[in-house]
């Protein structure tokens, strides 16, 4: 009788251990951060900003408490690394400038991707994020790409900040960068206005994370959720979802072709990829347009 207890305990310690071990395999087949296999691109000279937030607390307003929190990591390095790969030049700027705060939580095991571990062994990338470039010391213009990534902490501080918006309300009237965001970074575009007041945004095809994940994950408490922002702003709001939607992804091209928006975290391959796409067909700018564009 002994002997089989412990044959039956040994055989459920083995089906634990195995299933502790394939667990990220299993979460990655739900759909959690799928790989990219679409076209590549090659854009050498051209330039691409990814902003991010500055705020590393998860917690009500209010308080100064609580988990650590900030950008989740594939949101800005499978942007980075796309551009990068297609040989753009790259920039990593904030709110504040400094450091960027990396959500923990995103570099666990069960979700931590390539690019991840490629940004953890990465010197460049990492003083960028600790060194980041305050927006206000940037001409928005320059830049070919524009990619808000997004984390819990970015509804903090990209929503709230009118320099935020100014700076995107310039990139788009200037025609040149195309504009692109992922889950949280779509908060990043509502305070975009037009000369009259009116969101740059209102009547777009856009996407974020939706409601329905952020409730799904227990995570009410944060001030600002895209998916309702979205929507108060007249964005024209879509989404795809899964029996959870942190399993699910979307990205969405507005007719304009000028604003890439992803849903969530699953969606940044694609998103960067899709910016890419509509660079790569632009008619190239002519001497005098470049130097009208950086006066």
């Amino acid at each position: 009788m002994k002997k089989k207890l412990l044959t039956i305990f040994g055989l459920l310690a083995l089906t634990v251990a195995i299933l502790v071990m394939a667990a990220p395999s299993i979460v990655h087949a739900l759909g959690m951060h799928p790989e990219y296999d679409g076209p590549t691109y090659e854009l050498p000279g051209k330039k691409a900003l990814i902003i991010a937030t500055n705020h590393g607390v998860l917690n009500k307003p209010g308080e100064t408490t609580g988990d650590p929190t900030g950008v989740m990591a594939s949101e800005f390095t499978h942007p980075y690394y796309g551009f990068l790969d297609a040989g753009m030049d790259v920039d990593v700027a904030s709110i504040k400038g400094g450091v960027i705060p990396v959500d923990p939580q995103t570099l666990g095991r069960m979700v931590i991707t390539a690019e991840d571990k490629r940004y953890l062994e990465d010197p460049v990338l990492q003083g960028k994020i600790k060194n980041s470039i305050q927006i206000d010391d940037l001409d928005f213009t320059q830049y070919d790409a524009i990619f808000i990534s997004g984390g819990w902490g970015a509804a903090y501080d990209l929503g709230y900040s009118k320099k935020l918006g100014e700076k995107i309300s310039e990139a788009y009237f200037a025609k040149r960068p195309v504009i692109g965001s992922v889950c949280h970074g779509a908060l990043g575009l509502i305070n975009a206005k037009d000369e009259d007041g009116k969101a740059v945004i209102a009547g777009r095809k856009m996407t974020g994370v939706s409601d329905k994940q952020i409730k799904e994950l227990g995570i009410s408490m944060t001030p600002m959720h895209p998916e309702t922002e979205l929507r108060k702003a007249g964005a024209l709001y879509e989404s795809n979802t899964a029996f959870r939607d942190m399993f699910a992804t979307h990205v969405v091209v507005d007719d304009e072709k000028r604003f890439v928006t992803g849903q969530n975290q699953n969606s940044g391959h694609v998103t960067a990829h899709r910016m890419m796409e509509i660079i790569s067909n632009l008619p190239a700018a002519s001497a005098s347009e470049d130097e009208e564009t950086a006066e």
